[in-house]
């Protein structure tokens, strides 16, 4: 099984409840949620331990900027680009789901640029209580010399700190871009609306 394989299989165990909630469209100007986190509990897949390590670290490049807002969706009104949902879990190595992991997301604008005034395409969550989060934002464009990506930082309470970024399938850049890594590549599906795209970390945690 390929890397790229086993990225994509691991994305898509997340339980249908996620994934429908995500497919749902916004009504009348409504923010898509998450589910709740009272929902009822999620029972980890045996697909867990299917022998993925740790997700694997990347650079963090040079526009990260500490103290983002914290909210789960980085739109903002007007703003152009395909819209995305990224949804998943963070797991510990022994498939323990995480909760109170701190995420902290930036990405390129529709034209491939980054804000490094303000805050745009910028913000941090917590994993619920059953390590799932969710992120509404648009599709990254492209910077050159990149292919498509989104950056992201992962930590556990009073843990070290996962520097690493998420991909795109299917990107021409993937070919040719030398911090590429197939394992972190997002399960993309097309949705109503958008994009809708799964991934699971694994922290390196017991």
């Amino acid at each position: 099984m390929t890397d790229e394989e086993r990225r994509i299989r691991r994305a898509t165990f997340l339980k249908a409840g996620l994934v429908t909630a995500a497919a749902i469209p916004a009504v009348a100007g409504e923010v898509l949620r998450a589910p709740r986190a009272d929902a009822g509990p999620l029972t980890p897949t045996p697909m867990c331990d299917d022998g993925d390590g740790p997700t694997h670290e990347q650079m963090e490049g040079p526009y990260f900027k500490p103290n983002s807002p914290e909210r789960a969706d980085l739109r903002e009104p007007g703003m152009p680009g395909t819209p995305l949902v990224v949804s998943g879990f963070v797991y510990s190595i022994s498939c323990k789901p995480l909760a109170n992991v701190l995420l902290d997301f930036w990405q390129a604008d529709n034209a491939g640029v980054y804000d490094n005034t303000g805050y745009t395409l910028r913000g941090h969550q917590f994993t619920d209580a059953e390590g799932r989060f969710r992120l509404d934002t648009i599709v990254a464009g492209l910077y050159p010399g990149r292919t498509r990506h989104i950056h992201v930082k992962a930590q556990a309470p009073n843990q070290p700190i996962l520097t690493t970024q998420l991909y795109f399938p299917g990107e021409p850049g993937n070919n040719w871009d030398q911090i590429f890594d197939p394992a972190l590549l997002m399960a993309v599906q097309d949705g109503p609306e958008g994009k809708i795209a799964t991934f699971d970390f694994v922290l390196n945690l017991p």
